[in-house]
């Protein structure tokens, strides 16, 4: 490796700089591992998505390691000096740019916008010439669309490719054709001319033909169905009965509404069956069937036998012999893309000249190609200069985010619970999108958005303050890289901690909470107990003129067990005793404790500190440890990136992402506040606990040096002094 790279810290982990063009041109050579970012998605980031379009070469919606190098190589080949692309702006200097059709280009360019003298060109003008040049008649990508065609028939035929074989896109984001398009369609064009002109020869009765055959296959199955019947009972008489229907079928006819049609009359036999009887096909036919048998005498009987009025099983086959090779025909048409099509537009497409003008047509917006790619390469040179210098920033290292410059995964600010947020991604599926972004060890909340019809979400991730006020229905306002202000509302919460300041006061707001419940579920208890007498008197105030139902007696054994059972009236003075003994557990402990702590002297302070890290030393511990873990990978590759390393958010740095509120410098504050809470007797509570203090120093014996015998609390308490203990 030739280059000699320099390295910065940040995140936790060695992150290459991109000083200068020289960097720039040498991330072929840089190892993958010491990429950030080994792939991104192309879009759902604040970067321009055509820009990302030209940088995805495959087109499959992520830019990877390959499709930047790529890049950096057409810069090499481009540009005289690299330092341009990372300088940025959306304007380039004629005399920067080192190939020559590129040059060329960019001065045709400007020629044809009338600035031939221009020493620059803009991204501005180049793309104005783009989008212009793809909404023509003809713009080089060998798509047609139907305003391509200038003639109605071309026009025509280009629709009925469309919706025959499907389409493409073409340049101007219209749906439209391709020369293979054209030749699906055409192919199978040709299979169905070909089917329908062998038809000619299958055709018995000439134009009538079609009809005959239609009107066989609707009586077919029945006049077979007949002549099989008359067939039996010429083999056996005795099946004469049954052949012709059941006489329960026939009594059951009687009892139901009928009509021409019915089910139940369709399937008795054509006529009634007889040995070596023909099947009149007029007189005597079962009434379902009458119509459709004189369509069928008409429209192939007729034209093939003659006139009659009955068919022997003999006429029957001549008919169907005749007619086979048309049925055979037909069952054999070919399943092609332009069934839709009548016979007669298949043979003037398939004989016409459409076919060849629409090649002609398609090979004409061909020829243009070139002229379209150089005018692309001055618009992909103006993007690469606006804004690759920002992609790698935020690919092979992340500088952007590290100085705090916004990176192209921050999807704008978030204002909720009196702080901002900075660190917000966009979200397409918040469960998804949390099953990999937990792993990050980082506070999320996950929030819809709402503007007007518009929705979106968006994943925050906290990293300064706490948590105390941030719950699901939570509301705000986000305000996106455009300045537009969308509704924001908490949906999902992932708790982590969020500071080892937070941690600290966990515990003793933990014990609030705790108290706080337990005092709500008593009032909650003795309020119950309060209503039950109230509604209890009432009813006996509702009731008293009435006169009370006498109790049953009990039986015997249940009396006797409930006598048992029944608590003795008074209080019991072994309850009293445990309670006192309890009593005096919990204020000896208090206490010691504070003896203790008086005990030390002027330790005191030390104790007082260590008593707080022995309450709130494992929470910080175990929030240090997770601050520690905290990594923007995993919120990332949840939206699609393959984060390459552990890209960390420390506390100061996660601190600069999630603003706390704070006055204005220089802004004045009056402290008048004339809904304040009334003063609290801090006087009598600090004398309270200096007694309680005094008190406890006296229980331990702390005092007895300063006191008279007689009220020594080793002379007071005797032997349950701890002193004596």
């Amino acid at each position: 490796m030739s280059h000699k790279w320099h390295f910065f810290r940040a995140g936790g982990v060695d992150q290459v700089s991109l000083r200068n063009g020289a960097d720039l041109l040498a991330l072929p050579e840089l190892d993958q591992k010491l990429w950030v970012a080994l792939a991104m998605p192309s879009t759902g980031t604040d970067l321009d998505p055509r820009t990302m379009t030209l940088l995805d070469h495959d087109q499959d919606g992520r830019v990877r390691v390959p499709d930047i190098l790529d890049a950096v190589r057409w810069i090499g080949k481009t540009w005289k000096s690299a330092d341009d692309v990372l300088a940025g702006g959306d304007k380039l200097a004629l005399a920067a740019i080192k190939d020559e059709g590129v040059l060329a280009a960019a001065r045709r360019i400007l020629t044809d916008l009338g600035k031939a003298d221009a020493k620059e060109i803009s991204l501005a003008e180049v793309t104005g010439v783009v989008d212009a040049f793809a909404t023509t008649r003809l713009n080089g990508d060998g798509v047609i669309i139907p305003d391509t065609a200038e003639d109605a028939e071309v026009k025509q035929t280009i629709e009925e490719i469309m919706a025959a074989v499907g389409t493409v896109t073409d340049r101007s984001g219209k749906p439209g054709i391709d020369q293979a398009k054209a030749d699906a369609f055409f192919a199978d064009l040709d299979k169905l001319e070909a089917w329908i002109e062998a038809g000619a020869a299958h055709r018995p009765l000439g134009d009538d033909t079609e009809a005959a055959a239609a009107a066989l296959a609707a009586v077919e199955a029945k006049i077979a169905d007949f002549f099989a019947r008359g067939a039996v009972v010429a083999f056996d008489g005795r099946a004469g009965a049954a052949v012709n229907g059941q006489e329960a079928e026939l009594t059951a006819l009687g009892a139901k509404l009928l009509s021409a049609t019915s089910e139940d009359i369709a399937r008795l036999p054509l006529a009634r069956v007889e040995a070596g009887k023909p099947l009149p096909l007029r007189a005597g036919v079962n009434p379902a069937w009458a119509a459709a048998l004189a369509t069928f005498a008409a429209a192939a009987v007729e034209p093939i036998l003659g006139a009659r009025d009955v068919l022997t099983a003999d006429d029957f086959a001549r008919v169907v012999a005749t007619l086979a090779g048309h049925r055979t025909w037909k069952a054999g048409r070919p399943a092609t893309a332009v069934d839709q099509l009548d016979a007669a537009r298949v043979a003037a497409l398939a004989k016409g000249p459409q076919r060849a003008r629409v090649a002609e047509l398609i090979a004409a917006d061909k020829a243009l190609e070139g002229e379209y790619g150089a005018i692309a390469s001055v618009e992909k040179l103006l993007r690469l200069q606006r804004d690759f210098g920002r992609v790698v920033r935020n690919f092979v290292n992340f500088s952007d985010f590290y100085t705090k410059r916004d990176a192209t995964f921050q999807s704008g600010t978030l204002y909720l619970d009196g702080r901002t947020f900075k660190l917000v991604v966009p979200v397409a599926d918040a469960g998804k999108h949390a099953a990999l972004a937990g792993m990050s060890s980082s506070y999320l909340a996950y929030c819809d958005l709402v503007r007007g019809a518009d929705k979106k979400a968006i994943a925050v991730a906290v990293t300064n303050g706490d948590a105390d006020n941030l719950f699901v229905g939570r509301n705000g306002v986000f305000y996106d890289r455009d300045g537009k202000d969308w509704d924001a509302t908490i949906t999902k919460v992932i708790a982590n901690p969020i500071s080892v300041r937070e941690a600290f006061w966990s515990p003793y707001k933990k014990l609030v909470r705790l108290i706080e419940e337990q005092i709500n579920k008593r009032a909650a208890e003795a309020d119950a107990k309060s209503q039950a007498k109230v509604e209890g008197a009432a009813v006996k105030v509702a009731t008293v003129d009435q006169k009370p139902a006498a109790p049953a007696a009990p039986p015997a054994d249940a009396a006797a067990a409930g006598a048992a059972a029944a608590p003795r009236k008074g209080l019991d003075i072994g309850i009293i005793a445990v309670i006192s003994l309890a009593i005096g557990a919990v204020v000896g402990a208090i206490g010691g404790l504070i003896a203790m702590l008086v005990g030390m002297g002027a330790w005191m302070p030390l104790g007082i500190v260590a008593l707080l890290l022995a309450i709130s030393g494992p929470s910080m511990l175990l929030a240090w440890m997770k601050l520690r873990q905290r990594n923007l990978g995993p919120i990332l590759d949840a939206n699609g990136w393959a984060i390459n390393t552990r890209a960390r958010v420390n506390v100061a740095f996660g601190a600069a992402l999630t603003d706390l509120p704070r006055l204005p410098k220089g802004a004045q504050r009056s402290f008048d506040d004339p809904f304040a809470d009334k003063k609290r007797p801090w006087k009598l509570y600090i004398a309270l606990v200096l007694l309680l203090v005094a008190a406890a120093s006296w229980y331990a014996g702390k005092l007895d040096r300063y006191l008279p015998e007689p009220v020594k609390s080793g002379k007071v308490l005797g032997k349950h002094a701890p002193i004596n203990n």
